[in-house]
């Protein structure tokens, strides 16, 4: 482990005080499970992306195709957005602009590293996603642990677990006062989300047509919030979309983390007759 290169990037800010920091192993090949979470926790990063050689069959071009895994300084996560960013980032700087392929856990997720105005920017493209209710028990008991009142939910935006890669509930808050005032029983919403399988809670609070700010709650992953998470902006997208939200073909501003003074921008692109979510952002080094 003494050998191994950890490299340190925010995704979604240019801006290394921006946005959500991330580990990025880029070569993980001595590793096992164990020492993978330690690297992790050592960094206290939400996640830590760690790359290996693709499965056989995966495809993609050749050296840009891999295996990658995302550690939380408590466990193994299936799927990370913001770590995929700073990965493909990363990437882009030592073998150059173009297209990477991933085996995540939660599937295979093509990602577009692209130059534009200097800088590097990665697109990610979700599994396929899908939303499910939450029972009303549960409902409650995760407003209970976030201390808000059913009378502060947004009624345009109905609770929902949306998935695409990762589970996430939706809750929209009906002001952007209710959305800053974050002050929630950590063990209590933990414990809820580990019984749902849940990565996050994502709060939202609708700022126009197609904007967005949101606020993710982490305790699963031993954060008390995560800054920008691209796994949940794709969530989000495909729970818009299904629930006629926004238009089936949109582009969406999403601002996460200025309530944490780590304020950073997601993009999510919705695309007519493709049930997958693209997201994108910048990434820069903070080493």
């Amino acid at each position: 482990m003494t050998d191994t290169e950890v490299l340190r990037y925010t995704a979604f800010s240019g801006d290394p005080n921006g946005g959500n920091p991330a580990g990025v192993v880029l070569d993980a090949s001595g590793l096992d499970d164990a020492a993978m979470l330690e690297i992790a926790a050592g960094l206290g990063y939400s996640e830590t992306a760690f790359l290996t050689a693709p499965p056989e069959g995966l495809g993609g071009q050749e050296g840009r195709s891999f295996t990658t895994r995302y550690f939380s300084p408590k466990a193994e996560v299936p799927f990370c957005g913001h770590a995929t960013i700073a990965t493909a980032v990363a990437l882009g700087e030592r073998i150059g602009p173009g297209e990477l392929l991933l085996a995540t856990p939660a599937g295979t997720v093509p990602v577009s590293v692209t130059a534009e105005d200097g800088r590097l920017r990665a697109t990610l493209t979700s599994v396929e996603p899908h939303t499910e209710e939450i029972g009303d028990a549960d409902l409650t008991e995760a407003l209970a642990a976030l201390d808000w009142p059913r009378a502060d939910l947004d009624p345009a935006f109905p609770p929902r677990i949306a998935y695409a890669g990762a589970r996430h509930l939706v809750l929209g808050a009906a002001t952007r006062a209710r959305l800053a005032d974050l002050d929630y029983d950590f063990a209590r919403l933990e414990a809820l989300m580990h019984r749902l399988d849940l990565t996050t809670v994502q709060l939202v609070h609708r700022a126009g047509p197609a904007e967005f700010h949101v606020r993710d709650p982490f305790p699963v992953g031993g954060v008390v919030e995560d800054p920008a998470t691209g796994a949940a902006a794709a969530a989000f997208g495909a729970y818009a979309r299904e629930l006629g939200l926004v238009p089936a073909g949109a582009e969406l501003t999403l601002h996460q983390g200025a309530d944490m003074g780590r304020p950073g921008v997601l993009t999510v692109e919705l695309r007519e007759g493709d049930a997958r979510i693209r997201v994108s952002g910048t990434a820069v080094s903070i080493t």
